[in-house]
């Protein structure tokens, strides 16, 4: 299961960013995109996050995951199609092979969202 390693390498670069933070303020969820073709199965990636995170600065946080489809492009037909497994990828026009991803690959962290705390009447809105 790579998702274990992946949510390692995740939790071990939300750390370093948190502690570079002068305030570190509670994580509240954390935003990924996953493309298809990753082959990252984004519910082993959700359990894994669930089980590392425990008694972390992300104790509690939600992991928010965003799929992005496989796209390609066909250079012969000059349009973009979703590969299908299959059709061992290739064009469903022309049947040329897989060349050209413009989608699917992604695996990134888009946005990290703080929790809202609470403020004490006389505190200062920043």
């Amino acid at each position: 299961m790579h998702e274990t390693d992946m949510t390692k390498a995740l939790v071990i670069t939300l750390r370093d960013w948190w502690e570079s933070q002068p305030d570190r303020p509670p994580v509240e969820k954390v935003f990924l995109t996953v493309g298809k073709f990753t082959c990252v199965e984004p519910a082993s990636l959700q359990f894994a996050f669930e089980v590392q995170t425990r008694g972390t600065f992300l104790d509690g946080a939600e992991l928010v995951i965003q799929e992005t489809p496989l796209i390609a492009f066909c250079h012969p037909c000059q349009a973009e199609y979703r590969p299908e497994i299959g059709q061992q990828y290739a064009c469903p026009t022309c049947r040329s092979p897989l060349d050209d991803i413009r989608s699917g690959r992604e695996l990134k962290i888009d946005r990290v969202q703080y929790a809202q705390t609470a403020r004490s009447p006389n505190s200062p809105i920043p």
